[in-house]
């Protein structure tokens, strides 16, 4: 079935959207089910309880950053199949923003206050790395992916050891995370200088530290 090419006017609407959606509203239940739905909540205590919201809510900013990468990168892709594989990734990590604040109400914390932040910071970069080439904008999301996996990895080594809930959220989203990289790769992604690498894990290191407690 042939898919329609949205026009400049039609992405700058669909993205408003996306950021109202992502920032400025309550995420809902997600399209797909919470990977935590039949698991039962075990009793934390309260410093396990603080760290884990802490955690989680590094999750969430990490997501709201992903849904405005994504769109900055869908926005101005060349080639359509690109474009399409960018929006099918938003959608899932739609999904696990959905679940990580679920996961937040639950140990009765809050978003990162500084959402709208994340949102146009990603956006941003995730705009300016695709006006120069699709090649080097699926690069950015093979990088940005791995770097993901490695911090959702030491997220589920330092969860408390009885959070199955977030545990099992984090587990699909790195999965997940894993595959959306894969597929960059698969469709072309250009190899990254390292110094490059260097400034976006330093990037992250100020956004996670930041979101633990804000």
């Amino acid at each position: 079935m042939h898919t329609r090419r949205l026009s400049p006017i039609d992405r700058i609407l669909a993205g408003l959207n996306n950021a109202l959606r992502t920032v400025a509203a309550p995420s809902g239940a997600g399209a797909r089910p919470n990977p935590a739905a039949d698991i039962a909540a075990e009793p934390l205590e309260s410093h396990e309880q603080l760290h884990a919201a802490g955690l989680m809510r590094v999750n969430h900013a990490g997501e709201v950053a992903a849904q405005a990468l994504y769109q900055g990168h869908a926005s101005f892709a060349r080639n359509t199949d690109v474009e399409q594989q960018m929006q099918a990734a938003a959608n899932e990590e739609f999904d696990h923003l959905a679940w990580c604040e679920q996961r937040l109400n639950e140990l009765d914390a809050k978003p990162s206050k500084l959402s709208p932040l994340w949102y146009g910071g990603a956006f941003a970069i995730g705009a300016a790395s695709s006006l120069i080439g699709d090649k080097w904008s699926l690069g950015f999301i093979a990088e940005t992916e791995n770097q993901v996996c490695e911090h959702l990895d030491r997220h589920l080594d330092d969860l408390p050891e009885n959070d199955a809930r977030s545990r099992a959220i984090v587990r699909q989203m790195r999965d997940e995370e894993a595959e959306h990289g894969k597929n960059a790769v698969t469709a072309g992604a250009a190899p990254l200088p390292e110094a490059i690498k260097r400034l976006m894990r330093m990037t992250a290191r100020v956004m996670t530290t930041t979101a633990y407690r804000l």
